[in-house]
């Protein structure tokens, strides 16, 4: 792992100052347990409410990157679970081998100059995660194929907002590795190590390292940053997800790591006057990458779900199925069931 720098670890803290009355807060974290027990937990927490639905995609699927004459086009190797924000972008989600996929915000993104008409083509930031879940069984495949930058991320605005989408990409697999990739200063730059399991959204995931080496020194029994910044998420996430149960029980490991998603969690209607955009929390996944489960849990309703792979077809030629939960609908239990058969939602682009 990269050293750290004196002088980037006393720039953390300046950083942090400033990021925390902007950042929109969701905090994702990786569970190594027994047995190849590997489970992602992640919130997603945002100043607008952000209406989500769960979508089972198969196999198949014929897609482009939504940006014009110039888009990357692809074929999906691989079925997917995944939670969309508005119907417009796959923001959470987890494949048929494992991987899971998750956006973040991130202030300091800034994506390379894309040309409609140039060399490289081009894919909308709403497809980003969905392009991972489609080609890719590994971390190490998907950072051997990113690396190389064969296309341009491009972004735009949420519709009907000022707010221009920053957001950074982290990739997990069930063997528990895991990979981060931004845009600082339009270059991409890729964080790849099986032990970055805790990030959150602000700042720049090297000066989240910086933080977390800081507070390694610090007994977590005797002090943990307790606040809704970014930063003191990152600080408790780190903490916890290493001392809770070391079990190969599905049922015990994702409550787990749910409830380390919990305590990182912004509660629901909290405000404050010096910071405008703080977030609340609008809802929780878990995605148990060895037995394929994938756990939601929206702040507004009173229990959590879950969709077991194995009552999904991701063959190719099933059909897309969608779970409507944007109303704030309340099912019970293993979701499958009540999937309905759906068109695909429309990725938002140029």
């Amino acid at each position: 792992m990269k050293k750290i720098s004196t002088a980037l670890l006393s720039g953390v803290f300046a950083a942090s100052v400033v990021l925390a009355s902007q950042t929109h807060a969701c905090t994702r974290m990786v569970y190594h347990g027994p047995d190849d027990m590997v489970i992602t937990g992640r919130s997603m927490d945002f100043s607008l409410d952000i209406p989500a639905n769960i979508w089972a995609f198969p196999q198949g699927m014929q897609r482009e990157g939504m940006v014009g004459a110039n888009s990357v086009e692809w074929t999906s190797k691989y079925g997917s679970v995944i939670t969309s924000s508005w119907d417009i972008a796959t923001t959470d989600g987890m494949n048929e081998k494992g991987l899971v996929a998750n956006l973040l915000w991130l202030v300091e993104s800034e994506y390379p100059a894309f040309e409609k008409d140039g060399d490289r083509p081009g894919i909308a930031v709403s497809l980003w995660a969905q392009f991972a879940l489609d080609n890719f069984a590994t971390v190490e495949e998907a950072v051997n194929f990113f690396k190389d930058e064969p296309f341009a991320v491009v972004s735009d605005y949420i519709p009907g907002t000022n707010k221009f989408t920053t957001v950074h990409l982290s990739m997990s697999d069930s063997s528990g590795d895991s990979a981060i990739l931004e845009y600082i200063e339009g270059k991409l730059v890729i964080h790849h190590n099986r032990d970055y399991q805790v990030m959150t959204n602000d700042p720049p995931f090297e000066q989240q390292l910086a933080i977390k080496g800081y507070w390694e020194g610090i007994p977590g029994t005797i002090f943990l940053p307790g606040s809704n910044r970014a930063q003191d998420r990152f600080v408790r996430a780190s903490y916890y997800i290493d001392r809770i149960p070391q079990t190969s029980d599905p049922r015990i490991a994702a409550a787990s790591v749910m409830s380390i998603v919990r305590n990182v969690s912004v509660p629901y209607g909290i405000s404050a006057e010096d910071q405008p955009h703080l977030s609340n929390t609008r809802w929780r996944v878990v995605s148990d990458q060895k037995n394929r489960i994938y756990y939601y849990e929206n702040v507004l309703t009173p229990n959590a779900i879950w969709v077991d792979f194995n009552n999904i077809n991701f063959s190719e030629g099933a059909s897309v199925k969608k779970l409507a939960l944007a109303e704030e609908q309340i099912y019970a239990g293993e979701a499958s069931q009540y999937f309905v058969e759906s068109e695909p939602f429309q990725f938002m682009g140029l």
